[in-house]
């Protein structure tokens, strides 16, 4: 309950009403706060789906109450089962749990019916003739009502008429049930709106049960109603739609009559959140999946290194707001980052692999450095990493003549190798088309660790490696914003033509430690100096290992070549 959540919490303004709403007094006094969460089952949640879902079941959580999950399928052209287990999935990933108030709207059918009937028998609705080109036609402007020529059909026989419907007599557009409100109203949802449609289309549950559907705005509320909830809440573009809303459970027999709250829905730059656009980059094979780490479904973002704990912390920090902005999706990475700058694991990674040999290095010998793997949590204890004479390091952390500022190897220069020791570069050897084929460095045996027995200052960088005898190859795949342009989304264009085509880079023969051999999926790690990384989850196997970007660590000096 409200006197539950502790004073001194900011609370947005969904909050604010449901306070009012359960006060002495208030609309919904000392009931249980009830919302659900209703997607429709016609494609894989995205971000803004999580922002609503989020929304939903943690409204429900800080007051002590209850989140139905329920599967908007009254629309039997789109949906289909997978979407539903996928739904479920990606809810529970994030950490909400809706127990044994699991439902589809087309458990309803039979009830909205009868209802749909009571309006009729009231004088509140009549089965209409008019075609989708008539009804368009006679719908009016804002200086001129909508026009109905069978609004004032007799209530037994728009009865018979809406009964012969449900039982397959007529064809698809012959009739419509509408609701009999205001033709001349403001508001055009409320002209004399449908509220049932003939459609002979087999249903993903109710197979060919039914050949008439409701419309979303009737089932809606007559849904929530029946199952208790207190607060609907809604993205805005619902706010037009309220006051049918308030009409329906107003004019029927309903158990309960809930308050719909609408909310801003969630934009982010680079990004596309129709389901229809994204089902077309699927469709069209301009991403490999749903499940593609660079779209910005939940499976999608889960396999490319994103946590729940992020996305849910993202969602939170961005705040309810009744006017729609867009958030950077820099700000996304960044909840990212602080998640995984906490949790984890460091490893070393070559992603640009060039042999370093240490000359004075005995060829037969190889030792273990005990390296830590998280410097936030010392309880995760250390690993044994593998040194030997050859190693791998990144191409760019050589550079035969340095630039400015430049303090990695190069001849002369003395660096430290990330928990080894100090080596000073000697020199490199080129292949034919001038590209560095080997670079040579001596060690300095008094340097375990990295620090030298005579204390002197070393200038160089710490340069991380690999040992090139106990690596594993691997396959890394780093991930750029799927659309060049920061709104993908403008009405002058196709969004198609803002795709980047530098979105996904895909680099083979990398290096990973030994470590990461075995380790299995999601394994979030930060490949020092490199980024935070995972392991994908669909790609990679036994023999092949495949990591994604996650997201960049904060950008550091890169020289220009």
């Amino acid at each position: 309950m409200a006197e539950e959540i502790k004073l001194n919490e900011t609370r947005n303004f969904i909050e604010s009403f449901i306070d009012e709403d359960i006060a002495e007094g208030g609309r919904f006094a000392g009931m249980t706060v009830h919302t659900r969460f209703p997607p429709e089952p016609n494609g894989y949640l995205h971000i803004g789906h999580c922002k609503a879902l989020v929304i939903d079941f943690g409204t429900a959580e800080k007051f002590g109450g209850l989140c139905n999950l329920r599967m908007d399928d009254t629309n039997p052209a789109k949906e289909d089962t997978e979407f539903v287990e996928a739904i479920q999935e990606d809810i529970h990933w994030l950490g909400f749990d809706w127990g044994d108030r699991f439902f589809y709207g087309s458990d309803y059918f039979a009830q909205t019916y009868e209802y749909a009937k009571e309006l009729i028998r009231k004088g509140l609705a009549y089965v209409c003739e008019l075609t989708p080109e008539e009804f368009s036609k006679y719908r009016g402007d804002t200086t001129h009502p909508a026009v109905s020529p069978w609004r004032d059909r007799p209530i037994e026989e728009s009865l018979e008429l809406f009964e012969r419907m449900k039982n397959g007599e007529f064809p698809e557009g012959k009739y419509t049930l509408r609701a009999k409100i205001d033709l001349e109203s403001g508001n055009f949802n409320m002209r004399d709106p449908v509220l049932y449609r003939i459609r002979y289309i087999e249903h993903h549950r109710q197979g060919t049960k039914w050949c008439i559907f409701p419309m979303y705005d009737f089932a809606h509320p007559i849904q929530d109603a029946i199952e208790g909830i207190t607060h609907s809440l809604c993205s805005l573009e619902y706010e037009e739609h309220r006051p049918l809303y308030d009409w329906v459970v107003n004019n029927v027999s309903v158990p309960s009559k809930p308050r719909q709250i609408e909310f801003a829905r969630l934009g982010i730059d680079h990004t596309v959140m129709s389901k229809r656009k994204l089902r077309r980059l699927v469709e069209e094979g301009r991403v490999s999946g749903w499940d593609d780490p660079r779209m910005p479904t939940l499976c999608g973002l889960r396999r490319r290194g994103y946590t729940a704990a992020s996305i849910r912390n993202f969602c939170e920090r961005i705040g309810v707001a009744k006017n729609p902005s867009t958030v950077e999706y820099a700000f996304l990475e960044h909840c990212l980052r602080e998640d995984l700058n906490d949790s984890a694991q460091r490893v070393m990674a070559v992603l640009h692999p060039v042999k370093l040999i240490i000359t004075n290095y005995p060829a037969d010998k190889s030792e273990f450095f005990d390296v830590e793997n998280n410097p936030n949590h010392p309880e995760d204890g250390t690993r044994p990493v593998s040194f030997s004479r050859e190693l791998w390091i990144e191409e760019d952390d050589f550079l035969e003549t340095p630039i400015p500022k430049y303090k990695r190897l190069y001849p002369g220069n003395e660096v430290r190798l990330k928990g080894a020791y100090l080596v000073t570069c000697t020199g490199c050897k080129k292949n034919p088309d001038g590209s560095i084929a080997e670079v040579y460095a001596e060690y300095d045996p008094e340097s375990r660790g990295g620090n030298p027995a005579d204390g002197r200052k070393v200038k160089g960088a710490t340069i991380h490696w690999v040992d090139a005898a106990t690596a594993k190859d691997a396959e890394v795949r780093l991930y750029d914003n799927l659309f060049s342009d920061p709104e993908p989304d403008s009405a002058d264009r196709d969004f198609i033509e803002c795709l980047n085509p530098d979105s996904l880079e895909v680099l083979t023969g990398c290096k990973v430690e030994a470590s990461l051999a075995d380790v299995t999926p999601p394994g979030h790690f930060q490949f020092m100096r490199l980024g935070y990384f995972c392991l994908d989850s669909k790609d990679s196997g036994e023999g092949h290992l495949v990591f994604n970007r996650s997201v960049s660590l904060k950008d550091s000096f890169k020289p220009a070549l």
